[in-house]
């Protein structure tokens, strides 16, 4: 990745991680997002900090452009990873020196890695290795729910995050169809989402933003009237705990959940990413 060597090369003298006496006397991790005013990540690892004696800080990192993520890096020399949100799970990519096989296979990224390469020339002592940890904590989360008839899922939205949700429902044996605002190839409009059809996909995951704090009158535009208890409901927005997709599910009687527990469950994952010997595999 000749882009990246450039990029990532132009800021070696700040970010020398074989120079310890250079650097702060903590480690730094972060969320680099924009905007950020709904995130829980920084409370998240502050209290795990707190609570296990954990000499280390969590930063929000808003960045109007992805561009200033080499100047980010620069002017944080003890910033040992970090986490990835809307919208540049996929725009930090190119920013990258390699990814585990599950983040190049759903094209998105929400951990990276800052590795110490000191055996390596001075040039290139260090490497920026992305994850994504979201498959797990989507699978993990949703697990439990399953019941034997949801083997059908709609997928509302083609982002990122929905890219790391089917992924996931691919290893649960799940067959699933993306939902967008215009068809296109086997791609469902929400137009096309009829009572019919909901007889058959029992699984509707929201991986769009509508809904989520301040704006919690928006909802996915699904004829929710065709709901039963035999439907599941699970969105990836937790903040509201119930958005305006579940309120109107649970009033049908179907099942459902928000997304703060995948949250969880992948950040401790990204922890663990963080402080291991893992390899990108």
């Amino acid at each position: 990745m000749n882009t990246n060597t450039k990029v990532i090369n132009s800021m070696d003298n700040a970010i020398d991680t074989s120079q310890e006496g250079t650097r702060e006397d903590y480690s730094l991790y972060g969320l680099l997002g924009y905007p950020l005013g709904h995130s829980f990540s920084r409370s998240f690892f502050m209290d795990k900090f707190a609570r296990e004696g954990i000499d280390a800080e969590y930063h929000n990192f808003e960045l109007s452009s992805i561009e200033k993520l080499p100047e980010l890096l620069a002017e944080h020399p003890n910033l040992r990873g970090f986490n990835v949100t809307i919208p540049y799970k996929q725009a930090v990519i190119p920013y990258l020196n390699d990814l585990s096989d599950e983040a190049r296979a759903i094209g998105a990224v929400n951990v990276v890695k800052i590795k110490s390469c000191v055996h390596l020339t001075q040039l290139s002592n260090y490497k920026l290795i992305g994850y994504n940890t979201d498959v797990i904590g989507f699978r993990e989360s949703l697990r439990p729910l399953l019941q034997p008839h949801h083997r059908h899922a709609l997928v509302l939205g083609t982002g990122g995050a929905s890219k790391a949700v089917c992924r996931a429902l691919d290893t649960l044996g799940i067959t699933w169809r993306y939902v967008s605002r215009k068809q296109q190839g086997t791609t469902l409009s929400y137009a096309d989402i009829t009572p019919a059809l909901l007889n058959d996909y029992t699984l509707i995951i929201n991986c769009t933003p509508l809904g989520m704090s301040p704006k919690t009158d928006a909802a996915p535009d699904i004829p929710y009237e065709a709901l039963t208890p035999r439907h599941l409901l699970f969105d990836l927005v937790y903040n509201p705990e119930e958005t305006l997709f579940m309120q109107r599910g649970r009033q049908r009687g179907a099942t459902t959940k928000n997304g703060l527990e995948m949250l969880h469950l992948q950040a401790l994952a990204a922890w663990d990413i963080w402080n291991s010997n893992i390899q990108p595999t």
